[in-house]
C-alpha cells in the first residue's frame, strides 16, 4: 500500500503524464482553434488541483472550471439563517461539520452563537451527535445534515441509529444534494461550454460508473471518474483529452479499484429508506425539482424543520458573487470582494470558508496567477 502511495505521488510519473496532457491539449486547440474546457465536479479535486500545482501548470494549455461540488458553497442562504437560528433556541446543543462553523449568515454564523454561549459543537462523525444526545437526555440535540450521496448514506445510518434507540431528544436538519440534477442543469442552461467532467471519486464510490451514463447518451459529454492523488488526476485529465480528441463522449472509471459499476447498493438502499427526493434550493441558482432528499414521512419525528419553529429572517444580499463561481461562470479573482473584503480570516461567502471551496483553494495556492 506505501508502494502504491508513493507511486500516486511520484513527481517523475507526474512529470510524465503533464507532458502528455499537455501535447493532447495543444493538438486539441490546433485542431479546434480553442483550449479544452474541463470541469472538476468536487470540491476536493478543485482544492487537489489547485494545492498540488497542477491546475497552474496546465494553464495556458487547457481550462479547468470549478463547479458546484462542495457541500458547504452551494447550501442556500435562507438554510444558513435557519440552521443559526436553530442553534439560537435555548436548551439545545447544535452538531455540526466544522466547516458550517464560520459560514456568514444573513446576521451572524454558527461561532458567533457559540461565542455568545450557546451550545454549539463541531463533530467528526455525524454519529457522535447520538452519544451527545444519550448523555443530554434534557436536551434537544440536533445535527446538521448537508452533503452530497457521500454524506447522505451516513446521515441515514443516524436516523437509523436515533430510531431503534427511541431517542426523543434528538433530530437532524436536512439540506442535501444530489449529484445528476446539478449535472443537467449545467448542460440544460448552456451557461459554461463543457467538453468532458472530472467526475468526483466519493460520490462515484455510493452511485458507480453506469449513473452517469446519461452524460454520454443524452448529452455526448465525456466523463471520468478520478481519484485525487497527482498522478490519478493527470491520468484522468489525460483521457478526458484523447476522448475529447477523438470527439467520443464516454464514460471512464479511472478509479477501478474503488468504484464499481453499480455503487454501494448498501448505501443506496439506506439513501432509499430513509429519504424521499424533494426539490432543493442551491446558492445562486435557485430551487432545482428533486435535486435533494428529505426524511420519509415515517421519521418525522426525527426531522428537525417539524418539530422546531424557525423564525423568518430576511436574507442579507452582498456583493459576493459565490452563485457564479460554483456556475463555473467566473474564477474567483473576478469578483471584486475576493482578496480584500472577502478573505479566510474574515469571509464573505461560503467558498472562501469551506475547505473545498474554489475561492479558499485560489487564495490558498493559485493568487499569485
Amino acid at each position: 500500500m506505501l508502494e502504491l502511495l508513493k507511486e500516486l505521488h511520484s513527481p517523475k510519473l507526474s512529470q510524465a503524464l503533464l507532458g502528455e496532457v499537455i501535447t493532447l491539449a495543444d493538438a486539441f486547440t490546433h485542431k479546434f482553434n480553442r483550449k479544452p474546457v474541463f470541469m472538476e465536479v468536487c470540491g476536493s479535486h478543485t482544492m487537489a488541483l489547485a494545492r498540488t500545482g497542477l491546475k497552474t501548470r496546465l494553464k495556458g494549455h487547457l481550462t479547468l472550471v470549478s463547479g458546484p461540488g462542495c457541500p458547504v458553497c452551494v447550501t442556500d442562504q435562507k438554510s444558513i439563517d435557519s440552521m443559526i437560528a436553530l442553534a439560537e433556541g435555548d436548551n439545545r446543543i447544535i452538531c455540526t461539520f466544522g466547516d458550517m462553523m464560520r459560514v456568514p449568515g444573513s446576521r451572524k454564523t454558527l461561532m458567533d452563537a457559540k461565542t455568545e454561549g450557546k451550545d454549539v459543537r463541531v463533530v467528526y462523525a455525524p454519529t457522535d451527535a447520538i452519544g451527545i444526545a444519550e448523555k443530554h437526555p434534557d436536551k434537544e440535540v440536533i445535527f446538521l445534515g448537508i452533503g452530497f450521496e457521500t454524506t447522505i448514506p451516513i446521515l441515514a445510518v443516524v436516523l437509523k441509529e436515533a430510531n431503534e434507540r427511541k431517542l426523543t431528544n434528538f433530530s437532524m436538519w436536512v439540506t442535501t444534494k444530489l449529484i445528476e440534477p446539478i449535472l443537467r442543469y449545467l448542460l440544460d442552461s448552456g451557461e459554461v461550454k463543457i467538453d468532458g467532467f472530472l467526475l468526483p471519486g466519493h460520490v462515484s464510490m455510493i452511485l458507480g460508473t453506469e449513473h452517469y451514463e446519461y452524460l454520454a447518451q443524452e448529452y455526448g459529454v465525456a466523463g471520468v471518474i478520478s481519484g485525487f492523488e497527482p498522478v490519478q488526476m493527470a491520468s484522468s485529465i489525460y483521457h478526458l483529452l484523447k476522448l475529447a480528441l477523438n470527439g467520443e463522449a464516454e464514460i471512464v472509471n479511472d478509479l477501478s479499484s474503488i468504484v464499481g459499476a453499480n455503487g454501494n447498493p448498501v448505501a443506496q438502499r439506506l439513501m432509499q429508506t430513509y429519504f424521499n427526493p424533494c426539490d432543493e434550493e442551491w446558492r445562486g441558482i435557485g430551487s432545482i425539482p428533486n435535486s435533494g432528499l428529505d426524511i420519509r414521512e415515517q421519521y418525522n419525528h426525527l426531522d428537525a424543520k417539524l418539530k422546531f419553529e424557525i423564525p423568518a429572517i430576511e436574507v442579507r444580499k452582498t456583493k459576493c458573487r459565490c452563485g457564479e463561481v460554483i456556475r463555473g461562470l467566473i474564477s474567483p479573482p473576478e469578483c471584486r470582494l475576493f482578496g480584500a473584503a472577502c478573505t479566510p480570516v474574515q469571509p464573505v461567502g461560503p467558498c472562501m470558508v469551506s475547505t473545498e471551496g474554489t475561492c479558499a483553494a485560489h487564495y490558498a495556492y493559485t493568487r499569485e496567477d
